[in-house]
């Protein structure tokens, strides 16, 4: 029968952990840690952000196995995840941790353990809501991105921008990165105008992403240059397909 975990083996923190806090307390518990390849704990020197959930868990006359998941965000926009099986393997004798980098090792070691030989493999508790593994979709720069933010956001025009809000949330970025987007036609394109859609996403403390969408062209009366910016893609899609109209009708 599968039960939610209990044991204190892993007891969340009181306060946020910061990626290296939560690796060196794995690795403190886990009594195979020097196992791990060197590269992977060099990889995770940069971690920005982590995220952890329970895997499975397996109880069953006394004895108990659980298997979770931590996930890591890189500087480089990857992710690694780490295993860690914690178990009894006797009736009355305190939790043991193990750590593995992939699952087959995990696999390997979960069979190894002296639990019935009916026991569920890897079968998800019912009553466990688990937390999504992170999958970062940016290639990210640490660099002066609260900056970044502060000059984006004072050069849009639009009086529609992002608000005190959403300045005040980019003052904690801390790596960003800037990428053209293309997809959804415009008829922009149509009217010979010159529009240009760029997003600029924002890494903040526990791995929160932000993005704001930048929208550069020439649909001014005078054709100069003009940038407005806007808290969502679709949004600044539909000013782009607004503005190109309403030059149209004036042209």
């Amino acid at each position: 029968m599968s039960v939610p975990y209990e044991t204190a083996a892993y007891e969340p923190p009181e306060s946020p952990e910061s990626p290296e806090e939560h690796l060196e307390r794995l690795l403190g518990r886990a009594l195979n840690s020097f196992e791990l390849p060197d590269d992977t704990i060099r990889r995770l020197d940069c971690a920005l952000a982590h995220d952890s959930s329970l895997h499975s868990a397996h109880h069953s006359a006394g004895l108990h196995r659980e298997t979770y998941r931590h996930t890591w965000l890189l500087a480089d926009g990857s992710a690694l995840t780490l295993w860690e099986l914690v178990h009894n393997t006797a009736p009355g004798a305190g939790p043991q941790a193990e750590v593995y980098v992939d699952e087959e090792e995990l696999r390997a070691a979960t069979a190894r353990l002296p639990l019935p030989a009916d026991t569920p493999d890897f079968e998800l508790p019912v009553m466990v809501q688990l937390a999504p593994v992170l999958q970062p979709g940016h290639m990210y720069v640490p660099d002066h991105s609260a900056d970044h933010a502060r000059r984006l956001l004072r050069r849009a025009e639009n009086a529609d921008r992002p608000g005190v809000d959403i300045a005040e949330l980019l003052e904690t970025a801390f790596a960003h990165q800037i990428t053209q987007a293309f997809g959804r036609p415009c008829r922009a394109g149509r009217a010979g105008l010159g529009f240009s859609l760029y997003e600029h996403a924002f890494l903040l403390p526990g791995g929160e992403e932000v993005s704001l969408w930048e929208v550069e062209h020439t649909a001014t009366p005078d054709g100069r240059h003009m940038c407005e910016v806007y808290p969502t893609e679709d949004g600044a899609r539909d000013a782009m397909e607004r503005r190109a109209a309403r030059t149209s009708r004036t042209s």
